[in-house]
């Protein structure tokens, strides 16, 4: 996989995948890796290759979101440890087995997610008004794991998961949901990637997309990141919601033919 004209393409990819992700706080793993399957990439080494240059584009959104006022600390603290284990035992896992036979089930629990989320944007008078309560440790805790684990295994599912529900718990606004889930993605990505560098060994990463991916979502991340922070709570609510069931929707149709 060589040349200017598929190393631009992935970059165009990289920059798409980022401004929707820092924005909603979901898809860019989820996009790049479902397009790098489908150009024939095996599972596991698509999964790698994304979650490598992840770590360059979570670090630069985490920050622009973090310098936006985009993250709740009390709420990083509660998922970080947790998802970085579930990445590692997700990195681990998908390295021996497939994680395209997940990705069904995963996709219609997602689906289900976005419908109620969008339903509790479009309903309520005032989605952005928050509770003060704060989120469980063993609530925080489960969700880091499952979602770091589907993350790794899937190619994608860290924001997916942990940005809807936890705009479904009403404990949080939407954009310090997204900016914190995107500075928490950080760690998870360094997890899983040192755990697919020991697994399935660094030759066998694509370091051309990892490269070209790396460099279109660094150029978006802090535009993303801007945007999130600007937007109202309902229109990003509404977005995270129908962002949700258009993507699984698709993953599902696809799945079933």
């Amino acid at each position: 996989m060589s040349g200017w004209l598929f190393f631009l393409g992935m970059g165009v990819v990289g920059f798409v995948a980022q401004a929707v992700d820092g924005t909603l706080g979901m898809g860019y793993g989820v996009f790049s890796t479902s397009l790098l399957v489908g150009i024939g990439l095996a599972p596991a080494i698509a999964s790698a290759s994304v979650h490598t240059a992840e770590t360059v584009v979570t670090l630069v959104s985490g920050i622009s979101h973090w310098r936006l006022g985009n993250v709740r600390w009390k709420l990083f603290l509660l998922l970080v440890v947790p998802g970085v284990v579930g990445g590692a035992v997700g990195a681990y896992f998908l390295a021996s087995i497939p994680g395209r036979q997940m990705k069904p089930v995963v996709s219609g629990m997602l689906l289900v997610m976005g419908g109620l989320v969008l339903y509790r944007f479009l309903t309520h008078k005032e989605p952005g008004q928050v509770s003060e309560r704060q989120t469980p440790l063993w609530q925080a805790s489960f969700l880091g794991l499952v979602a770091g684990f589907l993350d790794a295994v899937g190619g994608g599912g860290w924001g997916p998961v942990a940005t809807p529900s936890l705009i479904l718990s009403g404990n949080h606004e939407p954009h310090q949901v997204v900016g914190t889930v995107n500075l928490v993605e950080f760690f998870v990505t360094v997890a899983e990637v040192l755990t697919f560098m020991f697994t399935i060994g660094p030759e066998n990463f694509e370091w051309g997309v990892v490269a070209a991916l790396l460099v279109g979502g660094v150029i978006a991340a802090p535009l993303a990141a801007w945007l999130c922070n600007k937007l109202p709570h309902r229109a990003l609510g509404i977005a995270i919601g129908g962002s949700l069931i258009l993507l699984n929707a698709r993953t599902l149709i696809l799945a079933l033919l």
